[in-house]
């Protein structure tokens, strides 16, 4: 089997976002995050961030969650390589239709299984649009080499996640930081796929096979160019009437400046600024107590949210998660 490395050669480039609530997301992802709303299609939403499409797409249905990653490989032999190592761990993959990768605004469009029920999907090439952007951010979005962002997932199976990553995109350990929330002890780990801090993060409640949050995703993260327009943003959140999960703050380990809002669909949407870039000549891994330097502080959380939080956790014990064990590979330490 093949070991050319994909690493550099990936980029997260859309999420896929089943949903019933297509008002609330209209106001929520233009009128206060400050995206290009695109309602021209029947039945779906997609929501731009710079010249690509499609960088959101928003589809009818009860999850309120994000269904789909759609990962940008560089070139065909990547893709080539990509799913013959999918392939020969005998995971299955699935041509994605000429109308779903319309949609997606993309060209060869597969769909390989992911952990916990998160379809990965991959395109080689993203379509641009001619409308110009219409948004009430200035400085635009950092996407490019780094990808469109990053999203955060939490998982009772965080090695097997981690080794699922690591067998289909080469995912390197950026770092780890240990958290207590409520009295609940999580470990993080932050993966890189290319230049990007981390384009997947695993949380997971240490030495308890328990997953606290309803949502596939916990939260996803775009970075703005222009530290004013994330406070503007941010102040637009308020402002709508959207509830603010955590205030503006600064990570320990990437040192992004942020604050996180929380979506009509109930996971967190987390708007960035000025995260370090990795120097692969450089790097190595650390683990940080503590998710944040300052600020990131709980707003508007009541006991009743707590309490429902830690009755989802205990739920999830009964839950089986699916981590596509063939994947998953072995011997990933746990650190």
């Amino acid at each position: 089997m093949s070991h050319r490395t994909v690493f550099g050669s990936v980029h997260l480039g859309y999420v896929v976002v089943e949903t019933e609530k297509f008002a609330d997301w209209r106001r929520f992802g233009r009128d206060a995050i400050g995206m290009h709303l695109d309602d021209t299609l029947p039945e779906v939403i997609r929501f731009r961030l710079d010249d690509n499409d499609c960088r959101f797409l928003l589809h009818r249905g009860p999850a309120e969650d994000v269904t789909a990653l759609g990962w940008q490989v560089d070139d065909h032999d990547t893709f080539d390589e990509i799913l013959a190592r999918v392939t020969g761990h005998g995971v299955p993959v699935t041509d994605g239709t000429p109308e779903a990768a319309a949609l997606r605004g993309v060209e060869r469009l597969v769909r390989i299984p992911g952990p916990n029920g998160l379809t990965q999907e991959l395109f080689t090439r993203a379509h641009t649009s001619t409308t110009p952007l219409n948004m009430v951010t200035r400085g635009g979005f950092v996407t490019g080499e780094a990808g469109m962002g990053h999203v955060a997932i939490t998982s009772k199976k965080p090695q097997q996640m981690r080794g699922y990553y690591r067998t289909v995109l080469d995912a390197r350990l950026t770092d780890v930081i240990d958290e207590t929330i409520s009295g609940v002890k999580l470990k993080i780990r932050f993966l890189r796929v290319n230049e990007r801090h981390h384009s997947v993060a695993i949380a997971a409640v240490r030495h308890l096979p328990m997953n606290p949050i309803r949502t596939r995703v916990q939260h996803l993260n775009i970075q703005v160019a222009d530290l004013d327009d994330m406070t503007a943003a941010y102040q637009r959140v308020k402002q709508l009437g959207f509830d603010m999960a955590l205030s503006v703050g600064q990570h320990t380990n990437d040192k992004e400046l942020s604050f996180y809002a929380m979506t009509p669909s109930g996971f967190e949407w987390e708007v960035g600024w000025n995260p370090v870039v990795v120097d692969e000549a450089t790097w190595e891994p650390t683990t940080y107590q503590g998710i944040s330097i300052w600020g990131h502080t709980p707003e508007g959380q009541t006991i009743v949210d707590k309490l429902h939080q830690f009755k989802l956790g205990a739920q999830s014990l009964l839950h089986h998660e699916d981590p596509v064990a063939a994947l998953a590979g072995t011997g990933i330490p746990d650190n």
